[in-house]
Order: C-alpha cells, then structure tokens, then sequence
C-alpha cells in the first residue's frame, strides 16, 4: 500500500512523517518548494503474526507494509508548482492530509493564520484544479484529432465531459456517483480528487485530546460529515516515535495517548480502502498478505503467485480464532475447523489459508 502525506507547507507532514516511520528528516519552519521526497517503509503492526511466529518459530516472519511518501506542500493557486506533488502521488492508494492546527509564531503559515477549514477546503481545491487542468488537456486533444481526421473515444469523452462538469463546480470526484464502466474507464485517467483521503488535525503540545481538539474534530465531521479525521500532536509522536522501544509505553501512558499515530492510522487506511488480510503460515515463512474485502479464494491465490491461482484445485481455510482455540491445525483438523473452500470463496479478515493447486 502506498500512501502519499500532503498538505499546506509548514502543517507537520515531515513531522507526522517522522512519527510514522520512526525516521528523523530535518523539517524547517519556512515554507519550501524543492527538494527531493522522502520515502518511508514500514511494517503493519500485526498481533495475529506475532504469535502465530511463536507458534511456528518459521525461518523468516513477512509483515505486510506500508509506504509512505512525503514532499513539499503544496501552494495555493500554483497549479504549475502543485503539478509536481500531483506527479509523484497520482498513483497512490490514499491520501493523508495533514492540516495545521497549532499555533507556533516561528513557524511561518503560509496563509497567515491558522484556520484549518481554509486549509481544508484550499487543498480540496487544489486536487480539484490539478483534475480539471487534466481533462482539458485531454478533451483539447480529442478536438485536435477530429480535425485531423481521427473519431474519438466517445466513451471516454462523454466521461471528461461529465467529469468537467462536476470539476467546474468545485466537486471532488470522489463525491460523484459513477457506475462500474465509468469507474473501469477511470483508473487510467488517475484523477487526484478520486484518491480516498484521511485528514490529519495537527494540534499543539497542549492541545492534544483536549477540548479544543474535540471540538474543532467534532465541527470539521459536521461540516464535512463523510470525512475521515484524525487528531493528534505530531511533535510528541514523533519525539516518542525516536525513543527505544522499552520507552514507549511509558510516555504513551503518561500523556494519555492509547496506542501510537502510526498504528491508528494504519487502521484507519485499511478500514478506508476496505482491506483485509488473510495469512499463511509453515515453518519456512508465516505472512500476512493484504487483498480488498470481497475478494475470492482464486483471487487470493494469485495474489500469492500466479502460478497458484492458474493451477488452483482447493484452499484449505481456518479462522485464526479456531486455530488458536485448537492449539494445532492437527487438532484444528479433528473438530473439523479447518475446511476445504472453492474458488468462490470469500476470504475473510484473519483467516489462514493453503493453497492446494497444480501446475
């Protein structure tokens, strides 16, 4: 999975960077429009993984990951300086946006002054501006070709246009209805505003989980009620992100802070996008695989290796649930937990698979 951090200069995104992927990239306190991107893998906290690794002691534990890109911010109302950023994100899976909402004199607001629903909404706009710029390009250049003497895609005209009228509008696609050709004919064009987003509500040292951050969480939901917002004070995750490990808990505890940034919006990402992982497990390898919810057993396998889904004969599924409870797959087997599923099956969230198939 790839996620993209964008947002106005000086928010927090290398900060809200740092405390993500435990690095530690200088962040500035003025605005910056060079420079090269910083990338960032990490592995997905998995607690099925780890014990089943107790259990099986395999020769290498995969988790699944993450990486996350992060570069300059964005600037409103250049749209040849945002092309940039919208190049290098234009194929991610999600989008976090991280909007200022602490209060720091020497670190300069772009915008002079801190105000978090014009930061919202100037974003909006920009992704909105850098898709309609997008399909002008290309319904001036259908128009080239007819008078050249070539017909169109009407198909994919008729969907610009549609496009551009919402755009016009000032409308994120990811708010408009398309049906299943639409969207088919759609993940070529990677339009910006159709990217799912999590808005991250960067607050102070002493704003966080106080009644301002509530509050100000509580009024964006209500004025944008389908987004997904976060709250949190990038300076201390990140200041706790570069602690030893056996230091952690101990600083999340005394400041209150359940579980780290990177964990809950890791969570939030695959609740966004509707992934779930299913995993397998032997002595040479336990590992979770990431697919979409829904996706069937023939599916899974070939995410897996090509070769298995081509050659797929059964898949051998438990629950995690059941296996633990069993103790063994043996015993597993036994009380007769670990069934046998066909190509049709929808895999679940947790569930342990092999794989039978032959090529």
């Amino acid at each position: 999975m790839k996620i993209a951090i964008i947002g106005l200069s000086n928010s927090g995104k290398t900060t809200v960077f740092n405390a993500l992927t435990g690095l530690n990239i200088e962040t500035t306190i003025y605005p910056t429009i060079s420079g090269e991107p910083n990338i960032g893998v990490v592995k997905v906290p998995d607690p099925e993984i780890d014990r089943l690794s107790e259990i099986y002691k395999p020769k290498k534990t995969t988790y699944a990951t993450i990486e996350y890109i992060d570069y300059v911010g964005l600037t409103k109302g250049d749209l040849k300086q945002n092309r940039n950023v919208f190049d290098l994100i234009k194929d991610v899976d999600a989008i976090v946006h991280v909007v200022r909402a602490f209060s720091d004199e020497s670190v300069v607001h772009p915008m002079a002054g801190i105000n978090p629903v014009r930061d919202i909404d100037t974003i909006e706009l920009e992704l909105v501006f850098g898709d309609l710029e997008l399909v002008e390009k290309r319904l001036e250049r259908m128009e080239e070709g007819i008078k050249r003497g070539k017909r169109p895609d009407e198909t994919e005209r008729r969907l610009l246009e549609k496009c551009r009228g919402f755009l016009m509008k000032e409308t994120a696609l990811r708010t408009v209805e398309f049906d299943k050709d639409e969207m088919k004919a759609m993940r070529q064009l990677q339009f910006l505003s159709t990217i799912p987003k999590i808005i991250v509500l960067n607050t102070g040292e002493r704003d966080a989980g106080s009644e301002y951050a509530n509050t100000l969480e509580s009024s964006l939901l209500n004025r944008y009620p389908s987004a997904n917002v976060l709250t949190l004070c990038g300076k201390i995750e990140m200041e706790i992100s570069q602690l030893p490990e056996d230091e952690k808990d101990s600083f999340f505890s005394e400041l209150g802070i359940e579980e780290p940034v990177s964990s809950r919006l890791i969570r939030r990402c695959y609740h966004v996008l509707g992934l779930i992982s299913f995993l397998t497990v032997g002595q040479d390898e336990v590992r979770a695989w990431t697919i979409r919810g829904n996706t069937n057993a023939l599916t899974a396998a070939g995410k897996i290796h090509s070769d298995i889904g081509r050659g797929f004969i059964r898949a051998e599924v438990i629950s995690y649930e059941d296996f633990i409870s069993s103790g063994s797959m043996h015993v597993a087997r036994e009380k007769g937990l670990l069934r046998l599923e066909g190509k049709t099956y929808e895999v679940k969230d947790g569930d342990i698979i092999n794989f039978r198939f032959n090529v």
